[in-house]
């Protein structure tokens, strides 16, 4: 699933992908802040489609474990997943412009339409445009729900677990902070127990061994000659083989 040997941004963040530029990728973030509606859930699936489905700058699972990184911060979780994949692309200053560029055409966009509703909110013309919005706004949101979901809920617990968090949000109101932490302890028991009900058998099955990761450079270090960490995002090489003589021993 992870693509480092094309990409680039399976090993040290920072790092920007081969043959992508800065300019490019700043080219890239305008255009997205310009397209990016149906709020947070519209923008995390077309940043989905964009970033890994066509342009493959980034694999499925560093996708997913920076969406989950983000949904746990306080704010805006689309912004702040835009802004952690710039980081990630060109460190410091393509986090800065994706983070930017990605909420500037956004607040441009909705002060020019507050205004044209404030202004001529009652004419019946744009009260009918504002009603046929409503219900395609309503479709990327389900779409990109859709989409997320098939790729996040691969187990049947892990359907149960998101059926539960609707119906402690939707129906017992429970607050959100209440059901994240429970989702948490359920991850935590159940990961230590039987892993292979949240991953699934081909997940725990290609699960990394013991073996440690390749060190990457820093990306505060790049070019300093300081001090390199391992990158838990890389593949890990396989295992040397066992010596006859030592059938069922590590070397």
């Amino acid at each position: 699933m992870a693509r480092s040997a094309s990409t680039g941004l399976d090993s040290a963040p920072g790092r920007a992908v081969a043959g992508v530029s800065l300019a490019e990728a700043a080219r890239f973030w305008l255009q997205l802040g310009l397209v990016s509606f149906g709020g947070p859930a519209g923008q995390i699936a077309l940043l989905h489609r964009e970033l890994v489905e066509r342009r493959r700058w980034l694999s499925e699972r560093r996708y997913l474990h920076a969406l989950n990184y983000c949904m746990l911060l306080p704010g805006p979780e689309a912004t702040q997943l835009a802004t952690y994949l710039g980081w990630l692309m060109h460190g410091v200053p393509g986090g800065l412009i994706a983070g930017g560029l990605f909420l500037a055409p956004s607040v441009l966009v909705l002060t020019a339409l507050a205004t044209a509703y404030a202004l001529w909110g009652q004419l019946p013309l744009l009260v009918a445009v504002f009603a046929a919005l409503k219900p395609a706004v309503l479709a990327i949101v389900l779409v990109a729900a859709w989409r997320l979901g098939r790729r996040i809920l691969a187990t049947p617990l892990l359907v149960g677990i998101a059926a539960a968090a609707f119906l402690a949000l939707a129906v017992l109101r429970l607050p959100y902070p209440v059901v994240v932490g429970a989702a948490a302890l359920t991850g935590l028991v159940v990961g230590r127990w039987r892993p292979v009900l949240l991953l699934g058998r081909g997940a725990t099955a290609a699960a990394p061994s013991a073996a440690a990761p390749a060190p990457v450079a820093d990306p505060g270090q790049r070019g300093t000659g300081g001090a390199a960490r391992a990158d838990p995002w890389r593949p890990h090489p396989p295992p040397p083989p066992t010596p006859a003589s030592h059938a069922g021993a590590w070397p």
